[in-house]
């Protein structure tokens, strides 16, 4: 289910900076959750965390039988044009004005 207005057919920023935003707001959400604030399905919230593990970004501790998730701040952004900046400086700049 897609949480996006239909007429609304791409966004500035990628899926992957979605599940990783909504994850540093909310450490114990359930994958669900971000796949109906991401406006995307919930095989591709697990598609992309599992990249984001696999690239050193987010850290999954199970707590119980819920998942924690803890996101690595220091890490850079991997593409040239914004390598200078690391995921704190992406969140903060995004979460100044956003409350999920």
């Amino acid at each position: 289910m897609n949480t996006l207005n239909n007429h609304q057919q791409w966004t500035f920023l990628t899926n992957h900076t979605h599940v990783l935003l909504l994850l540093a707001a909310m450490p114990d959400v359930v994958l669900r959750e971000v796949a109906l604030k991401a406006g995307i399905t919930e095989r591709a919230v697990l598609r992309i965390l599992t990249e984001l593990e696999a690239e050193g970004f987010v850290k999954r501790e199970k707590d119980g039988r819920k998942n924690r998730y803890t996101l690595n701040l220091s890490k850079p952004l991997r593409h040239p044009i914004e390598e200078k900046c690391s995921v704190a400086d992406l969140i903060n700049l995004i979460m100044k004005k956003n409350h999920f």
